[in-house]
C-alpha cells in the first residue's frame, strides 16, 4: 500500500503503490483517482484505508484537481466538495494538514522546510515542469517563509527517461526550457525525462536535500502507469508535517 515512506525532522513523506486496495481491475487494487472511471466507493475506500495507514485522518487530506499547468493554491483546511481548485501545487503551513497529489507517470514531488513549517505537493508532467510548477511551488512556500536551503525534497516513482518516448520535435521544445529533460529511450528514440528536469529546477533554486525514487512506472508492475495502460488507477504522494 505505502511503497515510500520517510519522516525528516518532523516532515513526512509517503509514497503508494497498486496494493492494499479494493478497486476492481483494471484499477486494481488501490486507485486513488477520482476521475479516471472507477467506482466511486471503492475510490473513497482506498482514501480513507490510505491515509489510516499513515496514521492520518482521511478528512484532513487535500486533494487537487490537475490541469498540467503553473497555477500554486495555499491550503489552510480540507477543501468543500464543490471547490477542488484546478491547480497543480498545494502549499500549506497549517500542521496535521496533509496535501496529496496523483500520478500514473508524472513526477509527485513533495517539499518540506521543517524549520519554517510549510510543506508542499507538485505534480510535475511534462507540460507542468516544462512551465515552471516546481518553481513556482518553491516560490508560494518562500512567501510563507521557507528557505529553499532548509527545504526537503522527495520525487516519487515516475515513468523514466529510458521509457517516455516522445517525438523529435517535443522533445527539443522541452529541452529548450529545461536541458536536463533531454533523453534517450532504451531503443534508441527521442526521450523526455522529467524526474532529471525536475531536480535540476531545484538544484538551481537552491534545494540541496533531493532524492528520487528509483521507481518507473511504466516498468513496475506494482504500479498505475498511464503510458503503459492507458485505462488505470493512480497513485498518490502525501507530505504533511507534525
Amino acid at each position: 500500500m505505502i511503497g515510500q515512506r520517510e519522516s525528516v525532522s518532523g516532515a513526512h513523506f509517503a509514497f503508494t503503490d497498486r496494493w492494499g486496495g479494493v478497486s476492481a481491475a483494471p484499477y486494481d487494487q488501490l486507485n486513488l483517482g477520482g476521475a479516471v472511471g472507477d467506482d466511486p466507493d471503492a475510490v473513497r475506500t482506498n482514501r480513507e484505508l490510505a491515509a489510516k495507514s499513515l496514521g492520518l485522518d482521511p478528512d484532513r487530506v487535500v486533494w487537487m484537481n490537475q490541469v498540467h499547468g503553473n497555477e500554486v493554491a495555499e491550503v489552510t483546511g480540507p477543501w468543500t466538495a464543490s471547490h477542488v481548485p484546478a491547480v497543480d501545487s498545494l502549499v500549506t503551513a497549517t500542521r496535521g494538514l496533509a496535501l496529496a497529489v496523483l500520478t500514473a507517470d508524472c513526477v509527485p514531488v513533495l517539499l518540506a522546510d521543517p524549520v519554517a513549517g510549510v510543506v508542499a505537493a507538485a505534480h510535475a508532467g511534462r507540460p507542468g515542469m516544462a512551465a515552471g510548477i516546481v518553481p513556482a511551488a518553491i516560490d508560494a512556500m518562500r512567501s510563507l517563509g521557507a528557505d529553499p536551503a532548509r527545504i526537503v525534497a522527495r520525487s516519487g516513482p515516475a515513468v523514466c527517461g529510458r521509457c517516455y518516448e516522445v517525438p523529435e520535435a517535443m522533445r527539443a521544445e522541452v529541452a529548450a526550457v529545461e536541458p536536463a529533460a533531454h533523453a534517450e529511450t532504451s531503443w534508441g528514440t527521442p526521450a523526455v525525462d522529467v524526474t532529471a528536469g525536475v531536480h535540476a529546477q531545484l538544484d538551481r533554486l537552491g534545494v540541496r536535500d533531493r532524492s528520487a525514487s528509483p521507481v518507473c512506472t511504466r516498468e513496475s508492475d506494482d504500479h498505475f502507469s498511464y503510458r503503459r495502460d492507458r485505462t488505470t488507477g493512480r497513485l498518490a504522494g502525501y507530505v504533511w508535517l507534525d
